[in-house]
């Protein structure tokens, strides 16, 4: 570990230093997928499992087209969408598609009962919920306690039920 020291003349010049078009703008989650997206279109941002593989620029692609159909449904400025998922190329585009549409994002721990789960959709009145299949039966008991469920929005993962067909058809 090191430490650069700053004598006292040369911290009183960075004080002087007035912000730029280089050193001003804030990196934010959508400015970095934005500009990955034109700087590293063609490199890998996503590899998962045995098959998928997506570019920077089919991962911003994948990510304006989510934040399209959320805002083609009405989902919004400071509505909240709620997210019950693994780590999941999914899950990650959720990350940047939910703010691209200008909604918040509620991400839910997968570990959470269906009564916590409950109370934290209530509480942050989440108009939709992503919830990926494996954790359906959670998300239905939870919705199931409140007055104003939100939408509901299945993640199927292509990977896993690829893998539950291979096994199933090496069973037979």
């Amino acid at each position: 570990l090191s430490f650069v020291v700053l004598n006292s003349t040369r911290a009183r010049k960075m004080e002087k230093m007035k912000p730029s078009a280089v050193n001003s703008p804030p990196l934010t989650p959508l400015g970095f997928l934005e500009r990955a997206a034109t700087v590293y279109e063609d490199c890998t941002s996503i590899v998962y499992g045995n098959s998928t593989v997506y570019t920077w620029r089919e991962t911003n692609l994948r990510c304006l087209r989510v934040a399209s159909s959320l805002s083609s449904m009405g989902i919004g400025r400071s509505d909240v969408v709620s997210v019950l998922s693994a780590n999941t190329p999914a899950m990650y585009e959720l990350q940047f598609a939910v703010p691209m549409s200008g909604a918040i994002l509620n991400n839910i721990n997968t570990r959470l009962d269906a009564r916590t789960v409950s109370v934290l959709l209530r509480h942050c009145e989440s108009k939709l919920l992503f919830v990926d299949v494996f954790y359906s039966d959670l998300a239905v008991q939870a919705i199931a306690e409140l007055d104003k469920p939100p939408i509901l929005v299945l993640i199927s993962d292509e990977e896993e039920e690829e893998g539950v067909a291979d096994v199933a058809e090496r069973s037979k």
